[in-house]
């Protein structure tokens, strides 16, 4: 059999299994961003088949994350409905496009990688916290703000308290098998068998709830689901009838400052997410085979402009499904681009089986989810690198969960910038003081004017009759500001009697002073 025959052979058994995990996680994802159903689904069409077609990753694979709920959540509820977010997402894909043809893909990762760590912790707990009501039973009134305290003094996640007083026993019930099957599969069950492997838990957990759905119906328990209980995505029939569930966006919000603003925010998460999902991505191909980080911001830009315009979710390479496609043996990205056309399959034909899937256990699959991004290794893990990682990734959650998603980033990133200029302030130089007050003062290789009250103080306090050298030689950049403060010892140093030598001063002081 040809080596194309056989790669033929693992895309398409990866795109199944990668189908199987992709779609309960599109539905969750949706109904976690309180958008409708289907805006998942078509998202993960979307990613599969546009951006696996344009992309050069060979085994990554798109569409919605749960790293961009808290963007969706908090830009729903900002421009007032899931239409004038749309436009925000078309920005985005045209900003995606600009970025990978001026080949700017490089410059997301000025963001801190704790600011990033913090924001996608602050998204577990939001994701958890929102599902927890579907979890029980009672989903009213969960879909407004993702922050703790809006600006009308109201607690959102009072909601949550709320949701205990109108649970329902059937959800509860599935919520537990759910949560139970999950750990034991994570935990104990792959570890036995490669069959489950193969098996997909979140799939596995959906196809259970939906025989207890069936069991419950005949009569074999005692509880039965109401219709709010249940996946509710419109019935079409055949493809030529698709385009009646696409959501148009409402264009008249494309020139407002906030939909821009969005619009730009969702740009430089949804790149930074997708180039980090790229490299992890290039590290697990078995070929090492490496990705444009350009020509992908390219074709990530290009699937978000056409969710925009269907009423898709924002798109990402994902990393659960990337792995999954790589574990199950992907050779080419044909696999991700078939996973996009079976998802488009089930949309057409298998609306009334989806329909009986219970919220209960995609609300558990999310909170799964959401767990492993907050979960508590996470915080152990960047306070043991130190205050200047932890304090930025613990503004960056606080920002987060208690304002918003660009409150919180904003604030990891100012404070992170805090610790950078702290830094840059105690370490212009290093000093060596000898025997007689002899003073070695090496600059460092970059002296900011920052830099500048630091280098005046230390000069300042050089006593009378001292030997001092100021070594320049090593300073690949002074700023002027710094330069003209030594330029003054130099004057000053006759009158104290001091024996002053400046190594290094025809590489910058006599250039930048001439």
């Amino acid at each position: 059999m040809s080596t194309r025959t056989n790669a033929l052979k693992a895309d398409i058994s990866a795109s199944i299994v990668v189908f199987f995990v992709a779609l309960p996680i599109c539905l969750g994802i949706a109904m976690a961003s309180g958008v409708p159903l289907m805006s998942g689904i078509l998202s993960g069409v979307v990613g599969g088949v546009l951006v696996g077609l344009l992309s050069d990753s060979k085994v990554g694979v798109s569409g919605p994350a749960a790293g961009l709920v808290a963007i969706i959540l908090s830009g729903v509820a900002s421009l007032g409905s899931f239409e004038s977010f749309l436009i925000s997402v078309l920005i985005a894909g045209g900003l995606q496009i600009v970025l990978g043809v001026f080949k700017l893909g490089s410059l997301v990762y000025f963001i801190p990688n704790a600011v990033i760590k913090g924001m996608l912790a602050a998204i577990g707990i939001i994701i958890i916290c929102k599902e927890l009501p579907y979890a029980v039973g009672w989903a009213a009134d969960v879909q407004g703000n993702e922050n703790f305290f809006q600006f009308t003094g109201e607690i959102s996640f009072s909601d949550l308290l709320h949701a205990f007083e109108f649970v329902s026993f059937g959800s509860i019930f599935i919520s537990i098998i759910s949560l139970f099957v999950l750990v034991i599969w994570d935990k104990y069950l792959l570890k036995k068998h490669f069959i489950f492997t193969y098996i997909q838990g979140p799939l596995f957990v959906i196809i259970l709830s939906v025989f207890i759905h069936f069991l419950s119906k005949k009569g074999a328990l005692p509880f039965t689901l109401n219709p709010g209980e249940l996946v509710s995505i419109p019935s079409i029939n055949g493809l030529y009838d698709l385009p009646s569930i696409f959501i148009p966006p409402d264009f008249s919000s494309f020139f407002k400052k906030e939909t821009i603003s969005i619009g730009f925010f969702l740009a430089l998460i949804a790149s930074v997410e997708t180039l980090l999902c790229v490299e992890a991505t290039d590290k697990l191909d078995p070929l090492r085979r490496m990705t444009n980080p350009n020509r992908e911001l390219i074709a990530q830009g290009a699937g978000n402009i056409v969710a925009g315009l269907v009423g898709a979710l924002p798109i990402t390479q994902v990393i659960i499904r990337s792995s999954a496609n790589i574990e199950f043996g992907a050779k080419t990205k044909l696999s991700a681009i078939l996973h996009g056309f079976w998802l488009l399959l089930a949309v057409v034909f298998l609306a009334d089986m989806l329909n009986m899937i219970p919220l209960a256990s995609l609300a558990v699959v999310l909170m799964r989810i959401g767990y492993k991004l907050a979960e508590p290794s996470a915080f152990t893990e960047m306070y043991k690198k130190g205050k200047e990682h932890f304090v930025p990734f613990m503004a960056t959650v606080m920002g987060v969960v208690f304002f918003d998603l660009l409150i919180g980033v904003a604030l990891g990133v100012l404070v992170s910038m805090f610790y950078l200029l702290n830094n840059d302030y105690k370490n212009p130089f290093t000093i060596v003081i000898g025997d007689d007050d002899k003073f070695h003062i090496e600059m460092a290789e970059q002296v900011t004017f920052l830099n500048k009250a630091s280098v005046k103080n230390l000069l300042a306090k050089m006593p009378e009759n001292a030997s001092v050298i100021i070594d320049l030689s090593r300073s690949k950049y002074i700023h002027q500001d710094v330069l003209e403060s030594i330029e003054d010892f130099r004057l000053q140093a006759n009158s104290k009697k001091i024996d002053l030598i400046v190594v290094g001063d025809d590489l910058h002081l006599n250039k930048k002073l001439a």
